[in-house]
């Protein structure tokens, strides 16, 4: 018998695996496989996002035209790898409108800047702060008067986790 080539009545038929069709391989680099299994988990799925805006004035007829699908992966997410989810406690940031129960999406390959809002690690407590560099210092500032800055000393054992791009909140 022959070895190698297509054989009749050989692999898996047609139509019968998840999707109940048929099925293509492709070849993927290994050093970009993980690459691309991110970028199908985080591809995601996409919501219907509708041409007209919503007055938060006086109410205006809608109209029923929907302009696409909304990715919202693609709006949240620039670095897939670089990017995780944190939830905020505490009401420190409450200004910036970051309440507690949020899910902040955290970018680790954006500079953290004089006026980000970032994650830190500050004597192994992790927080959320507005970063302030000045000639005085560097501080971690909040956004609700009822807290204290942080001066940022030599003595601080501090890790910039990354900066926040986006807040997710319930309504």
């Amino acid at each position: 018998m022959p070895r190698g080539g297509a054989r009749l009545g050989a692999g898996r038929p047609k139509g019968q695996g998840k999707y109940k069709e048929q099925t293509k391989p492709i070849r993927i680099p290994k050093s970009m496989v993980e690459e691309v299994l991110e970028y199908i988990e985080t591809s995601g799925h996409k919501l219907p996002l509708y041409a007209c805006a919503v007055q938060a004035g006086f109410p205006s007829p809608a109209d029923d035209y929907m302009e696409g699908k909304l990715d919202l992966n693609k709006h949240l997410i620039k670095h897939p790898s670089a990017t995780f989810f944190v939830r905020a406690a505490g009401t420190s940031m409450i200004n910036a409108g970051i309440h507690p129960g949020d899910i902040l999406v955290v970018d680790r390959s954006i500079e953290a800047v004089d006026g980000k809002i970032i994650i830190a690690a500050i004597d192994g407590q992790l927080t959320v702060k507005r970063l302030h560099k000045s000639p005085k210092g560097i501080y971690l500032v909040p956004e609700n008067k009822d807290y204290a800055s942080i001066k940022i000393t030599e003595a601080n054992d501090v890790i910039i986790w990354g900066v926040v791009t986006n807040v997710l909140h319930k309504v």
